[in-house]
Protein backbone atom coordinates (compact mmCIF):
# COMPACT_ATOMS: atom_id res chain seq x y z
CA UNK A 1 0.00 0.00 0.00
CA UNK A 2 3.02 2.11 0.44
CA UNK A 3 4.35 1.96 -2.91
CA UNK A 4 0.65 2.77 -4.17
CA UNK A 5 0.96 5.82 -2.24
CA UNK A 6 4.61 6.74 -3.26
CA UNK A 7 3.78 6.39 -6.60
CA UNK A 8 1.05 8.32 -6.53
CA UNK A 9 2.48 11.02 -4.99
CA UNK A 10 5.17 11.14 -7.39
CA UNK A 11 3.00 11.01 -10.54
CA UNK A 12 1.44 14.10 -9.17
CA UNK A 13 4.43 15.75 -8.57
CA UNK A 14 5.48 14.94 -12.37
CA UNK A 15 2.33 16.81 -13.13
CA UNK A 16 2.96 19.39 -11.16
CA UNK A 17 6.24 20.03 -12.68
CA UNK A 18 5.02 19.71 -16.52
CA UNK A 19 2.14 22.04 -15.48
CA UNK A 20 4.97 24.66 -13.82
CA UNK A 21 6.95 23.92 -17.80
CA UNK A 22 3.39 24.59 -19.79
CA UNK A 23 2.33 28.44 -18.45
CA UNK A 24 6.08 29.73 -19.83
CA UNK A 25 5.97 27.50 -22.85
CA UNK A 26 2.43 28.80 -23.94
CA UNK A 27 3.26 32.47 -23.06
CA UNK A 28 6.28 32.13 -25.63
CA UNK A 29 4.61 30.26 -28.34
CA UNK A 30 1.91 33.13 -28.15
CA UNK A 31 4.08 36.29 -27.94
CA UNK A 32 6.41 35.89 -29.99
CA UNK A 33 4.33 35.71 -33.24
CA UNK A 34 1.93 38.21 -31.90
CA UNK A 35 4.97 40.53 -30.93
CA UNK A 36 6.74 40.13 -34.22
CA UNK A 37 3.12 41.15 -35.63
CA UNK A 38 2.41 44.30 -33.65
CA UNK A 39 5.76 45.41 -34.38
CA UNK A 40 5.51 44.95 -38.20
CA UNK A 41 1.75 47.07 -37.33
CA UNK A 42 3.30 49.58 -35.23
CA UNK A 43 5.85 49.79 -38.30
CA UNK A 44 4.26 50.02 -40.87
CA UNK A 45 0.63 50.48 -39.84
CA UNK A 46 -0.65 53.77 -41.57
CA UNK A 47 -0.99 51.78 -44.91
CA UNK A 48 -1.47 55.25 -46.91
CA UNK A 49 -1.20 53.40 -50.34
CA UNK A 50 -4.13 50.90 -48.93
CA UNK A 51 -6.26 54.06 -47.58
CA UNK A 52 -6.06 56.24 -50.80
CA UNK A 53 -7.47 53.41 -52.71
CA UNK A 54 -10.84 53.34 -53.92
CA UNK A 55 -11.76 49.89 -52.45
CA UNK A 56 -15.35 48.19 -53.22
CA UNK A 57 -17.71 47.67 -50.21
CA UNK A 58 -16.40 43.99 -48.70
CA UNK A 59 -12.65 45.36 -48.47
CA UNK A 60 -11.97 45.24 -44.73
CA UNK A 61 -10.76 48.57 -42.96
CA UNK A 62 -7.37 49.08 -42.40
CA UNK A 63 -8.32 48.62 -38.50
CA UNK A 64 -9.94 45.44 -39.04
CA UNK A 65 -7.13 43.99 -40.90
CA UNK A 66 -5.06 45.29 -37.97
CA UNK A 67 -7.11 43.79 -35.87
CA UNK A 68 -7.27 40.25 -37.69
CA UNK A 69 -3.90 39.92 -38.30
CA UNK A 70 -3.36 40.14 -34.19
CA UNK A 71 -5.78 37.64 -33.75
CA UNK A 72 -4.18 35.46 -36.49
CA UNK A 73 -1.01 35.47 -34.90
CA UNK A 74 -2.57 34.60 -31.41
CA UNK A 75 -4.27 31.75 -32.80
CA UNK A 76 -1.61 30.24 -34.91
CA UNK A 77 0.40 30.30 -31.98
CA UNK A 78 -2.18 28.24 -29.64
CA UNK A 79 -2.47 26.00 -32.23
CA UNK A 80 1.51 25.67 -33.10
CA UNK A 81 1.73 25.50 -28.89
CA UNK A 82 -0.75 22.92 -28.52
CA UNK A 83 1.00 20.58 -31.26
CA UNK A 84 4.04 21.28 -29.24
CA UNK A 85 2.93 20.08 -26.45
CA UNK A 86 1.41 16.93 -27.43
CA UNK A 87 4.83 16.31 -29.17
CA UNK A 88 4.30 16.99 -32.41
CA UNK A 89 7.18 18.81 -33.87
CA UNK A 90 9.30 16.07 -32.72
CA UNK A 91 6.95 13.46 -34.22
CA UNK A 92 5.96 15.79 -37.61
CA UNK A 93 9.44 17.28 -38.19
CA UNK A 94 8.37 19.48 -40.89
CA UNK A 95 5.77 20.76 -38.86
CA UNK A 96 7.82 23.27 -37.11
CA UNK A 97 9.48 24.66 -40.48
CA UNK A 98 6.00 24.70 -41.81
CA UNK A 99 4.74 26.96 -38.60
CA UNK A 100 7.73 29.05 -39.18
CA UNK A 101 6.74 30.04 -42.83
CA UNK A 102 3.50 30.73 -41.93
CA UNK A 103 4.41 33.13 -39.93
CA UNK A 104 7.31 35.18 -41.40
CA UNK A 105 4.74 34.92 -45.14
CA UNK A 106 2.07 36.55 -42.70
CA UNK A 107 4.15 39.38 -41.76
CA UNK A 108 5.82 39.73 -45.17
CA UNK A 109 2.15 40.25 -46.69
CA UNK A 110 1.29 43.17 -44.40
CA UNK A 111 4.07 45.83 -45.77
CA UNK A 112 3.91 44.29 -48.88
CA UNK A 113 0.40 44.81 -49.73
CA UNK A 114 -0.38 47.39 -47.69
CA UNK A 115 2.20 49.36 -47.71
CA UNK A 116 4.50 49.31 -50.84
CA UNK A 117 1.34 48.44 -52.64
CA UNK A 118 2.85 45.24 -54.95
CA UNK A 119 -0.20 43.81 -55.75
CA UNK A 120 1.35 40.96 -57.75
CA UNK A 121 4.12 39.87 -55.25
CA UNK A 122 1.54 40.21 -52.29
CA UNK A 123 -0.58 38.24 -53.91
CA UNK A 124 1.98 35.19 -54.99
CA UNK A 125 2.89 35.71 -51.05
CA UNK A 126 -0.67 35.30 -49.82
CA UNK A 127 -0.95 32.13 -51.95
CA UNK A 128 2.37 30.67 -50.26
CA UNK A 129 1.14 31.33 -47.38
CA UNK A 130 -2.48 29.70 -48.00
CA UNK A 131 -0.22 26.73 -48.77
CA UNK A 132 1.30 26.79 -45.73
CA UNK A 133 -1.11 27.38 -43.54
CA UNK A 134 -3.07 24.35 -45.33
CA UNK A 135 0.27 21.88 -45.11
CA UNK A 136 0.11 23.15 -41.35
CA UNK A 137 -3.41 21.77 -40.94
CA UNK A 138 -2.23 18.87 -42.69
CA UNK A 139 0.40 18.39 -39.87
CA UNK A 140 -1.29 19.60 -37.00
CA UNK A 141 -4.40 17.47 -37.57
CA UNK A 142 -2.21 14.60 -37.14
CA UNK A 143 -0.68 15.38 -33.73
CA UNK A 144 -3.91 17.55 -32.14
CA UNK A 145 -7.89 17.67 -33.40
CA UNK A 146 -8.13 21.50 -31.64
CA UNK A 147 -5.11 23.03 -33.17
CA UNK A 148 -6.26 22.06 -36.66
CA UNK A 149 -9.45 23.91 -36.09
CA UNK A 150 -7.69 26.51 -35.09
CA UNK A 151 -5.58 26.53 -38.25
CA UNK A 152 -9.33 26.59 -40.25
CA UNK A 153 -9.82 30.00 -38.79
CA UNK A 154 -6.34 31.30 -40.39
CA UNK A 155 -7.54 29.58 -43.92
CA UNK A 156 -10.76 31.07 -44.08
CA UNK A 157 -8.90 34.72 -43.15
CA UNK A 158 -5.62 34.06 -45.40
CA UNK A 159 -8.40 33.33 -48.26
CA UNK A 160 -10.00 36.32 -47.28
CA UNK A 161 -6.85 38.21 -48.22
CA UNK A 162 -5.96 36.19 -51.44
CA UNK A 163 -9.15 37.65 -52.88
CA UNK A 164 -8.16 41.26 -51.67
CA UNK A 165 -5.26 40.97 -52.96
CA UNK A 166 -5.87 39.98 -56.14
CA UNK A 167 -8.71 42.05 -56.43
CA UNK A 168 -6.25 45.03 -55.36
CA UNK A 169 -3.88 44.00 -58.77
CA UNK A 170 -6.94 45.56 -60.52
CA UNK A 171 -8.12 48.78 -58.79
Amino acid sequence: MATTNSATAAARAAKKGEAKRALPSLAMSISVPLTLTMVIILIFGSGHKYRAMAKPFWFPPLWLVHLASLGSSLIMGLAAWLVWADGGFHAQSDALPLYIGQVSLSIVWYPLVLVIGSGWLGFVVCLVNFGTLLACYLRFKRVNPFSKDLVKVNLVWTGYLCIVTYNIIYL
